[in-house]
């Protein structure tokens, strides 16, 4: 249910490091999903790098190179807007399932902060901010840090 986001215990172990990686399509919002994501290892003093792909779709590669390179944990974000043709369900079950099977295959959480809406609107809403009900870059960091 959107703005009622559980709390978790979160304490990662010293010297964790984790990959923030965003898809680079729609960057005003990334932007704001990174800065999210950032917030949230800062406020538990964890090290992570930045990094960008090409679009959403190529997330979970991404995430798996970084947790098989000796991340610890990986926060994905980016956002597919809805449009005329079926490529948003595509793009959409593709993250999702690639996403559930590197965090499987490795052992590894991934947050996921892949913001999936039907308009700019919706976004915009989750992101954080002034007027915003949530904030996915946020939770999507405290999810893979709650995990480690």
């Amino acid at each position: 249910m959107a703005g009622s986001a559980p709390q978790f215990t979160v304490t990662p172990p010293a010297n964790a490091k984790v990959a923030i990686i965003s898809a680079s399509w729609h960057s005003d919002i990334c932007a704001s999903l990174i800065a999210g994501a950032v917030k949230a290892m800062a406020e538990y003093q964890v090290a992570y790098e930045i990094s960008y792909v090409p679009g959403s779709f190529e997330l979970p590669l991404a995430a798996q190179k970084a947790l098989d390179n000796g991340f610890d944990a990986a926060v994905i974000l980016g956002l597919v807007l809805k449009g005329e043709t079926p490529h948003f369900e595509y793009v959409c079950n593709g993250v999702t399932q690639g996403v559930m099977d590197v965090q499987l295959s490795r052992s590894k959480p991934v947050g996921f902060g892949v913001l999936m809406c039907l308009d700019l609107d919706q976004a915009i809403a989750r992101i954080g901010g002034a007027g915003a009900k949530e904030d996915k870059g946020y939770d999507a960091g405290i999810a893979a840090l709650a995990l480690l």
